[in-house]
């Protein structure tokens, strides 16, 4: 206390004894991956007793194994993006801005797995893209960078166009170019996340000034687009039929869905135990990947699951706080992109599984197997926690510029 004047010895925003939202965000992605890495590595025991260093090597194969590289990666990542000011991102404008580079980047990435031979395919799919030799076996899926840039994107234009986004022409029409162009490129070999980026990309449209009138426009062309993806690739239209009666085909189409509700209902309150699934040993298909969440009902029962389904609503819930914070438009748009992105993976994901919906080749995310996934969606949450830094930061100046004035 000096003569009319008062000052805090400690930032507010790096006082660390301080429980702040982006804490706890945080706490949920690392309770997350944490689950993530035991359901992953008890998924993958085979009948044989091997899998990814699964659960026969005990605590130390669960340590050595390839999940766990792959969330100390990601939270790695978290932590640095959290430390990001988001709006230096927000600063740069037309082709002097990096961003504008990351999406041609991106975009060209996510087009070099349709050139025969270049991408890595699994179940026919060829979504990823080989690093260095094929023998190191180390990819990544481009999509998963496509899906977060995106975000960015048309964030950044809505923030800079704020007061045309109401206008058709020079509001609308430039993201959505962008938009149909990264669609068709995804939609090829991966619909669900192709759909995904697309409601997305729209939510955050009408959130920031696009009138709903000139969407409608687009919606029409966006339902052909869908329609003729699942027409180009028959498995498509398989799994909508066995979504519509899974019992009519229990060997072919219907196989997925019933395997799935089996895992779900044997799993009980409290579950089999971990490690004691039953599907997992060759009944399930992607029970690492896809279908995690059922291998978690099973062995974990519906006790497992809420727990599950319990972090995703903290994080959604503490990320909202955050945007809503969030005292400029460029910020506000990128937390809810972020936001949308995981609730609705999630809640499309478990819906698969559940058999709510047709099966959808989209993972969980933080706890389906998948290094760029898990790496890619924990960098978007850790900007979300640098918007919660930035908000203190800003509160706390504020408070100081207010203790500096004359009593």
């Amino acid at each position: 206390m000096t003569a009319g004047y008062s000052f805090r010895s400690t930032p507010l925003a790096d006082n660390p004894s301080v429980i702040r939202s982006s804490h706890i965000l945080q706490l949920a992605v690392v309770a997350l991956l944490g689950l993530a890495v035991i359901m992953v590595n008890s998924a993958a025991v085979t009948v044989s007793g091997t899998g990814d260093a699964g659960l026969v090597g005990g605590i130390t194969g669960v340590l050595t194994s390839r999940a766990v590289v792959y969330a100390v990666l990601a939270i790695a990542v978290m932590l640095l993006a959290s430390r990001i000011n988001v709006r230096d991102m927000f600063q740069a404008r037309g082709w002097t801005n990096p961003l504008a580079f990351i999406v041609i980047g991106a975009l060209a990435l996510a087009a070099l797995t349709l050139v025969p031979g270049m991408g890595k395919s699994v179940n026919g799919a060829s979504r990823w893209l080989y690093l260095g030799p094929k023998s190191l076996g180390l990819s990544f899926q481009p999509s998963e960078l496509v899906k977060w840039v995106m975000v960015i994107a048309i964030a950044w234009w809505c923030a800079r166009r704020r007061g045309l986004m109401h206008r058709f022409r020079y509001g609308l029409f430039p993201p959505m170019i962008l938009l149909a162009t990264a669609c068709l490129i995804v939609v090829v070999e991966d619909l669900g996340t192709a759909a995904l980026i697309g409601l997305v990309a729209v939510c955050m449209l009408i959130a920031g000034g696009a009138r709903l009138k000139h969407l409608a426009w687009v919606v029409p062309i966006g339902l052909i687009g869908l329609v003729a993806a699942m027409l180009h690739s028959p498995y498509r239209i398989k799994r909508l039929t066995a979504f519509l009666d899974p019992w009519a085909d229990p060997a072919g189409s219907g196989y997925h869905p019933i395997q799935s509700m089996l895992a779900v209902s044997q799993g009980g309150l409290t579950g089999s135990g971990l490690g004691n699934g039953i599907q997992k040993f060759g009944y399930l298909p992607e029970d690492t990947t896809d279908f995690i969440f059922a291998i978690i009902c099973e062995e974990l029962g519906i006790a497992g699951a809420a727990v599950v389904v319990g972090l995703f609503l903290v994080i959604l819930w503490i990320g909202l706080g955050i945007v809503r914070d969030c005292k400029d438009t460029f910020g506000r748009l990128v937390g809810l992109g972020v936001l949308l992105t995981v609730g609705l993976q999630a809640a499309i994901n478990i819906a698969v599984v559940l058999a709510v919906v047709p099966t959808k080749g989209i993972a969980l995310p933080l706890v389906s197997s998948g290094g760029t996934g898990w790496i890619m969606t924990a960098f978007a949450l850790g900007l979300v926690a640098a918007l919660d830094n930035a908000n203190y930061l800003q509160a706390e100046q504020e408070y100081e510029g207010l203790m500096l004035e004359p009593a």
